[in-house]
C-alpha cells in the first residue's frame, strides 16, 4: 500500500486500512504530539483492555526476486494492543494496533487513535489532526529517501559496433 499525496486524495478521509498503516509507521514522539493536538484539553476517553500491549516475535517472509518462492527471512519484534472505548450512547468501539518494535505506549496510542477514528464524534477531528499530518510526514520522509537514492543512480549504456 502506498500513501498518496495527490491533492484530490489528501482531502478525502483515510480508510481504516490506510490509517492503520499510517499509525504503524509513526514514531512514538510524533504519535504523542498528534494525539495531544487532536484531544486538546480533553482527557483521553476511558477504555478497557481486550489485549493489553504485549511484545512478541513475528516471522518475516520474503520472496525470491520479489515474486518467486517464499522463504523465512527471520523474526522481527512486534508490539500489539487491542482496547475497547465506550461512547456516551453506550456503543463500544474496538481499536487495535500492531507495529514493529518494543514500545507499549506507542501501541496504546495507536489503538486509541484507531478506536476514536471509528467513532463519529471524533472521526473528523482525528482525520484532521492525526492522520493527515502523519500521512504528510511519512510521504515527505519517503520523498527525501527517494531523492537521496536517485542522486546515486548510474546510467549504463552499451555501444554496439557494426561488425
Amino acid at each position: 500500500m502506498s500513501i498518496s499525496t495527490r491533492p484530490s486524495e489528501s482531502t478525502r478521509p483515510a480508510t481504516r486500512r490506510e490509517w492503520l498503516a499510517i499509525l504503524a509507521r509513526t514514531p512514538h514522539a510524533c504519535m504523542k504530539e498528534a494525539m495531544d493536538g487532536a484531544l486538546g484539553a480533553d482527557s483521553p476517553p476511558q477504555f478497557d483492555w481486550l489485549r493489553a500491549p504485549d511484545i512478541g516475535l513475528a516471522m518475516v517472509r520474503g520472496r525470491v526476486g520479489g515474486t518467486g518462492d517464499a522463504f523465512n527471512l527471520g523474526e522481527a519484534t512486534v508490539t500489539r494492543a487491542t482496547l475497547r472505548v465506550r461512547s456516551d450512547d453506550g456503543r463500544a468501539t474496538v481499536g487495535m494496533a500492531v507495529h514493529m518494535g518494543r514500545d507499549k505506549e506507542r501501541a496504546t496510542l495507536a489503538a486509541l487513535a484507531d478506536a476514536l477514528l471509528q467513532m463519529p464524534a471524533f472521526e473528523a477531528r482525528m482525520q484532521q489532526h492525526v492522520i493527515a499530518p502523519l500521512a504528510a510526514r511519512i510521504a515527505e520522509t519517503r520523498r527525501r529517501k527517494q531523492a537521496r537514492a536517485a542522486a546515486t543512480k548510474v546510467e549504463f549504456f552499451t555501444m554496439v559496433r557494426g561488425d
